[in-house]
Parts: structure tokens; C-alpha cells; sequence
């Protein structure tokens, strides 16, 4: 095998040990290898690694083109250390800023009239479901995408405790239920297993098939219910969004330690630890986004 093709494997191989999906990743490092190949190339060089970013053409997205060279260029970081020839490209190459939406942070207020549009939904199974997700995505700040793959018996009863399994970064963490949560997702599996006895999947969440929710389904439901209750963009790339929750549920929590008087920086491994962050940093974003809209007033009273 060439080398280029066998330090890419390796390469692969070693970040998916720590955690990484690396969903576009091989495809496009094999395909950078086939194009040192074709170059001649036995090492990685600036050049090269920029050439290659740019072949989706000038109507390309920025984005994408920097997506492409940023690739390369972790991949290039780690080769140096087996082969010091090889160049890194410049972080400044194919540069493109990100302008990423501003969050939307819901206020209590804004939770319970979206949870009171669920429960107007029909039929009643679909309202229980979207009704408990809500709320559910509110006191927990999870990940939509882990809501929706709990399964039944990831919900600990005795304990109140939610176990989300395989997240972002292939980690299992336990979340602590308050009573109440614990409570709301007893009155709705009740009503789940009374309107569902012959459910045909394990998941916690059910649709109207006894099936597993879709992500993107979920979404359009979301999006109707936030223009039945009105809710309206607080800044121009300020729309409601699902993942907002998890803003909301970040900046909530930051608020409560401000006004305890605790170390705000010292807990945020906690924080981390607990929104299912690879590091503290990741969570920092959620905070430095929200400094750019001001946090509503029932946060913070």
C-alpha cells in the first residue's frame, strides 16, 4: 500500500479511537492521497493541500473549500510527526469566517406555550410525545438526536436517572432527573403504553406508528409549533430553533452559578461533562454566543 494511503488509515483509525465520527473524513483523505499520487507527490506540501481544497471549482462555498483544506490539514499535523518534510498549511489559507446564527434563549414562558401547542396536537399519542420531548429537551439541555434514540429502558425509574448512550463523541453519560421530570415522563409513558400497547420499536419517544421519531420530522413539527404561539426572531439570524433548547439549558445554568456567587469557570467541566462536550471549550461557545442578544429578563430575576 502506498504510504500517503496507510498513514490516512492510521490516521483514521487513531482519531476514531478517541471518539471521532469523522463522517466526511476518509472519503476525502483518500481522495487527497490519489491526488499525491497523480502529483508525484510522496509528502504533503502547502501547496499540493491548497490545490487540492480548491478542485469543487470558484462556485464552491468558502465554507466547504475551507472545510476541505481543514481536513488536510489535521491530517497533516499528524503525519509531521512521522515525517518532518511534510508542511501544515496555514490556518489563514482558504480562511473563511463562519457566521453562525445567534441563539435563541427561551424564556419559561416560551416553553410552556410551545408545550401547550403539542398537546393540542393530534392524535393524542402525537401530542403526548412532542408535549414530553419539549419539555424534556428544556430541563436537560440533550442533544435532539439523543432524546430521540433513548430507548425504554434507558430511563431509570428508581433512580432518576436518563442514561444516553453512543452521543456525539461515542460516550455514555447519566443524566440526574429532578422528581418533577421524572414524574412528567411516568404520566406520558402511561399514556404512551395505553395508546401504544404493541409499540414496533423500543424507543423511549413514539410516533403514531409505535416507530422510532425522525430528526428531521421532528423539526418540521417543531417549526409549526413556534409560529402557532407566535414566536418571533429577536434578531435578524435569531430564528427559534430546536437546538436553542441546549443554549437556553447553558445559559441558564451560567446564570444560576453567577448569582450563587460560585467560580463560574471552575464548573464548567461540569457543565461540560454534562451537555456531553468533548471539552470545555466546546461549551464556552454556547455562553460567548449568548453575550450578542440580551438573555430574557425570566433568567435572570
Amino acid at each position: 500500500m502506498n504510504p500517503i494511503r496507510q498513514a490516512v488509515d492510521d490516521y483514521l483509525a487513531l482519531r476514531r479511537s478517541l471518539g471521532f465520527k469523522l463522517k466526511d473524513y476518509p472519503w476525502m483523505l483518500h481522495d487527497f492521497a490519489a491526488y499525491l499520487e497523480a502529483a508525484g507527490a510522496s509528502t504533503v506540501t502547502a501547496e499540493l493541500a491548497v490545490a487540492w481544497a480548491q478542485l469543487p471549482g470558484p462556485d464552491a462555498h468558502p465554507s466547504y473549500l475551507g472545510k476541505r483544506l481543514c481536513v488536510v490539514r489535521g491530517f497533516a499535523r499528524h503525519l509531521k510527526a512521522f515525517d518532518p518534510a511534510t508542511e501544515v498549511p496555514s490556518a489563514d489559507l482558504l480562511h473563511w469566517q463562519e457566521c453562525r446564527a445567534v441563539p435563541y434563549i427561551y424564556t419559561d414562558e416560551d416553553i410552556a406555550a410551545l408545550m401547550a401547542a403539542a398537546r393540542a396536537l393530534s392524535p393524542r399519542l402525537r401530542a403526548a410525545t412532542y408535549e414530553a420531548l419539549i419539555g424534556l429537551l428544556k430541563v436537560t439541555g440533550a442533544r435532539v438526536g439523543e432524546l430521540i434514540k433513548l430507548d425504554r429502558e434507558d430511563v431509570d425509574w428508581n433512580d432518576g436517572v436518563l442514561l444516553i448512550r453512543y452521543t456525539k463523541f461515542n460516550k455514555h453519560r447519566e443524566l440526574a432527573l429532578h422528581p418533577s421530570t421524572v414524574e412528567a415522563l411516568m404520566a406520558y409513558a402511561q399514556v404512551r403504553d395505553e395508546l401504544c400497547p404493541a409499540p414496533k420499536s423500543a424507543s423511549f419517544f413514539v410516533n403514531t406508528l409505535g416507530k422510532r421519531l425522525v430528526y428531521v420530522t421532528v423539526q418540521q413539527v417543531f417549526h409549526r409549533l413556534v409560529g402557532s404561539v407566535g414566536l418571533k426572531a429577536r434578531s435578524k439570524s435569531g430564528l427559534p430553533r430546536l437546538l436553542d433548547t441546549r443554549h437556553t439549558f447553558a445559559c441558564a445554568t451560567l446564570v444560576g452559578w453567577y448569582r450563587a456567587g460560585l467560580d463560574v469557570e471552575a464548573q464548567m467541566p461540569l457543565l461540560s461533562t454534562w451537555m456531553g462536550h468533548a471539552n470545555p471549550e466546546k461549551t464556552f461557545w454556547y455562553y460567548s454566543d449568548s453575550r450578542v442578544i440580551p438573555i430574557p429578563a425570566s433568567l435572570c430575576v
